[in-house]
């Protein structure tokens, strides 16, 4: 179980609702252990995949076909953003790059704006053609 917990002069207290039904499920008079690390900035995080639904809905139907899901298109930004691991895949008989986890624990608050800047230029550069960085902003709003 992960909580996101905002610190106040009463305690810890759940941020949001699924945290606040998570911290439910604890029994009163139970002892816990936790362990307490600072978490990436969530507001940050739903920005971040607002950016990939938003170039996702712009992008052309060509690329969308190609790439078939939204999922794939954020694994395919982050790939060309250099934010993944090489493996050998035995099936293939090649090396291939898998994107690394965005999750909260698997990279702090710099990583995650660096990643999102790297991103943000593959989706410029891919979008290049039909929008300008100007016009994906405008329509980034929306999202």
């Amino acid at each position: 179980m992960e909580l996101l917990l905002l610190n106040t002069a009463a305690g810890l207290v759940p941020l949001y609702d699924e945290s606040y039904e998570e911290k439910r499920k604890l029994k009163l008079g139970q002892t816990y252990r936790a362990k307490i690390v600072k978490a990436r900035n969530p507001e940050f995080h739903r920005k971040y995949f607002a950016l990939v639904n938003a170039a996702w809905a712009c992008l052309p139907e060509k690329a969308q076909a190609k790439l078939k899901t939204p999922e794939n298109f954020r694994k395919y930004a982050e790939v060309a953003a250099g934010h993944c691991d090489t493996f050998y895949s035995p099936r293939l008989r090649e090396y291939v790059e898998i994107p690394k986890s965005v999750a909260f624990d698997a990279m702090d608050g710099t990583e995650f704006e660096d990643l999102y800047r790297r991103v943000r230029g593959v989706i410029d550069s891919l979008l290049a053609p039909v929008l300008s960085p100007e016009e994906f902003d405008r329509i980034l709003l929306n999202f």
